[in-house]
């Protein structure tokens, strides 16, 4: 656990730059986060190297959030003072851990990719779903 902000705190402080995208929880809408983010990354000047470790932590995110999401994801990005904040919620059930039936190579490695870019990340189980943060320090 870290000691950054909540997402809801982080909506209510002055930042820079935020945006809020809800989607349906389904993986034909994976790549409408991912652009969503490359876009509004290019927007608010964040480095090419920095953006495309945030839209692959994005894709990610937002894949596990299709995978096993109900009916909604939400991405919300926070940039603030240096700081990237990624947020993705799902409505899906109660976070699964590694299960040994299943090989590594077949599930798992998004995981290991957001937490080697990320400067830090945090998984929470909320009343309606689940929570992931990943924080990425970005370049002025």
């Amino acid at each position: 656990m870290t000691d950054s902000p909540s997402p809801s705190s982080l909506l209510g402080r002055p930042c820079r730059h935020q945006a809020l995208l809800t989607l349906p929880a389904q993986e034909a809408h994976v790549s409408a986060a991912r652009h969503f983010a490359a876009d509004l990354l290019e927007t608010w000047s964040v480095p090419a190297s920095e953006r495309d470790s945030a839209v692959l932590i994005v894709d990610e995110l937002a894949a596990n959030a299709a995978q096993y999401g109900r009916e909604r994801m939400t991405l919300l990005l926070v940039l603030d003072h240096g700081t990237l904040y990624i947020v993705v919620t799902d409505s899906g059930p109660t976070v699964e851990h590694h299960r040994p039936d299943i090989a590594p190579d077949e599930h798992g490695r998004g995981t290991g990719i957001v937490q080697y870019l990320a400067q830090s990340t945090e998984v929470h189980q909320t009343h309606s779903g689940r929570e992931v943060r990943a924080c990425l320090r970005c370049s002025p």
